[in-house]
């Protein structure tokens, strides 16, 4: 059964009655005498279907007393269902009732069997209608995650081949997960595979940057909040983490958050519902979460700057992606990949990278990971003035380090390669899992250095 409704009449019997007839036919079957409550009751929970009296008042048959009340309804919930109910109805009167958002108007006596066809008509309007709702709120959302796909996940390094098997393990599940990662790195995009391959991949994908709310912004944002209040809402607004109902929620950032802050997304983890601002109503909400940072949550916890009861709650599954840096010929992948990219955008088809620039970036340390390269290398095909791309075509971030390394390459790979095989003994499976190459590619270091 489904469907809660709520009956607001006077006459107590009339309560009885219906409450009797159609707590068989419904999921939940509430009842109310004092009208004056109604308003109060409709602002703390939400009711599929609404019975409303027309009259409550001893010998006044106008229908003025249950209008009133509709449009208090209707002000809390615009999309509520009411079916006017009376003994003293006539056209005019349904046609007012209609006009201010009654969805029937009903007489007494009923017919019972034809009162709960009708019911069961209406609660499947407002069920087509809360659809309809969630799908405009995540439209948006649905728009942006069509915007953001982004290559991260091209490479062939044994680091990224296992952050692709998490995934595909975690991603049919409801757990949380928590994704870690230097700036860069691609935490965002992990959160959406991992929406894109979940259950809930046909729902709505809603991501909020944490560390770009103000502490007065964040409730407001996720909470949402209701007209007038506070000064500049104008009007009602749907938070984030209701607009996630039945989908996934991406909270970046979340090593921002204050305390304080920590305690009400806790709250709202453990209870499972949410209360906009400036409204009693309480709202259920069901999401699947994803988090993520680029700090350390655990060293967090110990400074006692994260609380240690949401961090266990929301990293049931802990995802750690790997720097550029240590993704080995990855960087070269990734680098053929956006060149072609951006030769075909800015239209320099048979542009192409030297040997000695491929080295130079591989060598890079890049501090800005996969979105420092894109960068780099949509900089180097707008100003490049030949078809062969040089090491000054790229605006990179030089640091100390990086700098000596790209004046002498060769010396750098080969004392790498060197200090790899003596760590592991000459052992050549290791050695090249800890280089972040093929097989392939390490044999041929080795024979062009010498180390064999």
């Amino acid at each position: 059964m489904q469907g809660k409704i709520l009956i607001v009449d006077d006459d107590k019997e009339v309560l009885e009655s219906l409450e009797l007839l159609l707590k068989y036919e419904f999921a939940e079957v509430d009842t109310l005498s004092n009208p004056v409550l109604l308003p109060g009751l409709i602002k703390k929970g939400s009711f599929d279907l609404i019975l409303l009296d027309m009259n409550f008042s001893a010998g006044v048959n106008t229908g003025n007393e249950g209008l009133f009340l509709l449009g208090e309804i209707m002000k809390e919930d615009p999309e509520a269902i009411v079916i006017m109910i009376t003994a003293y109805g006539d056209a005019e009167l349904a046609v007012r009732a209609i006009k201010k958002g009654a969805t029937d108007f009903i007489q007494k006596p009923w017919n019972a069997d034809k009162l709960i066809a009708g019911l069961k008509t209406a609660l499947r309007l407002r069920q087509s209608r809360m659809k309809v709702k969630n799908l405009e709120r995540g439209n948006q959302s649905l728009k942006e995650d069509l915007d953001k796909l982004h290559p991260v996940f091209i490479g062939e390094s044994p680091a990224m081949q296992e952050v692709v098997r998490s995934i595909r393990k975690v991603a049919p599940t409801d757990a949380n997960v928590m994704i870690t990662g230097e700036n860069g790195t691609g935490k965002e995009l992990v959160a959406r595979m991992l929406h894109r391959e979940s259950k809930r991949s046909g729902e709505v994908f809603v991501s909020v940057d944490l560390g770009s709310l103000s502490p007065t912004l964040f409730e407001s944002e996720l909470f949402g909040h209701v007209k007038g209040a506070f000064t500049d809402a104008q009007t009602d607004r749907t938070g984030r983490i209701e607009s996630a109902t039945g989908g996934t929620l991406f909270l970046d950032e979340i090593g921002n958050l204050s305390l304080s802050l920590q305690s009400k997304l806790l709250a709202v983890l453990q209870q499972r519902e949410i209360t906009p601002i400036g409204s009693n109503r309480v709202v259920p909400v069901d999401f699947r979460l994803v988090t993520a940072t680029n700090k350390d949550p655990f060293q967090l916890a110990g400074e006692q700057l994260f609380r240690e009861d949401l961090l266990y709650r929301i990293n049931t599954v802990r995802i750690n992606l790997p720097p550029l840096r240590e993704r080995g010929d990855d960087v070269i992948i990734l680098t053929e990949y956006f060149l072609e990219r951006f030769a075909r955008k800015y239209d320099k088809s048979g542009l192409k990278i030297g040997h000695k620039t491929l080295d130079v970036l591989k060598v890079h340390q890049w501090p800005g990971n996969i979105r420092e390269l894109q960068h780099a290398i949509e900089h180097a095909v707008i100003m490049c003035e030949k078809n062969i791309l040089s090491p000054g075509d790229f605006n990179l971030r030089l640091d100390k380090t990086s700098d000596q390394a790209s004046l002498n390459l060769e010396e750098v790979e080969k004392r790498t390669i060197e200090e790899a095989l003596n760590k592991h003994q000459g052992r050549l499976n290791e050695t090249f899992k800890e280089l972040g190459i093929s097989r392939t590619t390490l044999y041929h270091k080795m024979k062009k250095y010498g180390l064999q």
